[in-house]
């Protein structure tokens, strides 16, 4: 019953990881209140990353489900952290990037490529979806000198007290899942 809550798109077996996060949705999906909620969910597979001396776990869910899983997501993360003892929970989407057709290539697409399988678009949505409580309001690229860039990210100020314990570990996650650097800022300003 609780593996039901797992469909991996490459059919692997489930490691305990994921095992233990997919009884945890059975779970909740026995209490009263969220039953209806949890019962239509699933997600497709889950990743424990060591950054620095934290852990942190990344939940990927069907990106149709991703508005499901953020309207209870203070929630389930809350109770998924319990359960896992320590580790900061990110819940992101599984979105593929398409490679840019090429002239000579023998499998040319038949169609063209969407934008939000683009890997620029990819990494915004990972990046909205890592720091998801608090909205991004303004992004800046900075480029050095030496030719690497950082990604300036300023959130709302509304939301700073769900997101400022884990700005490290957001940080270090990004790095990992997309290989750039991003400074998070909460800014004095306001629009």
């Amino acid at each position: 019953m609780s593996l039901a809550k797992l469909i991996k798109p490459d059919k692997t077996p489930a490691t305990p990881l994921e095992e233990e996060i997919a009884n945890t949705l059975v779970d909740l999906q026995s209490q009263d209140d969220m039953s209806e909620a949890v019962k239509m969910l699933y997600f497709c597979g889950a990743k424990e990353f060591s950054i620095g001396h934290e852990k942190a776990i990344v939940i990927y869910v069907p990106a149709p489900q991703l508005r499901t899983y953020h309207q209870l997501h203070n929630r389930l993360v809350g109770e998924l952290e319990k359960k896992l003892r320590g580790p900061h929970v990110f819940i992101c989407a599984f979105r593929r990037i398409l490679s840019k057709p090429r002239r000579k290539c023998k499998t040319n697409p038949k169609q063209k490529r969407p934008r939000n399988r683009t890997l620029t678009s990819v990494h915004q949505c990972i990046l909205k979806d890592i720091v998801y409580p608090a909205e991004i309001v303004g992004q800046r690229t900075q480029v050095k000198i030496d030719g690497n860039s950082l990604i300036k990210c300023h959130l709302d100020i509304a939301q700073r007290n769900y997101v400022e314990h884990k700005l490290k570990t957001i940080t270090g996650l990004y790095k990992k899942l997309s290989g750039k650097n991003v400074q998070i800022e909460f800014p004095d300003w306001v629009l």
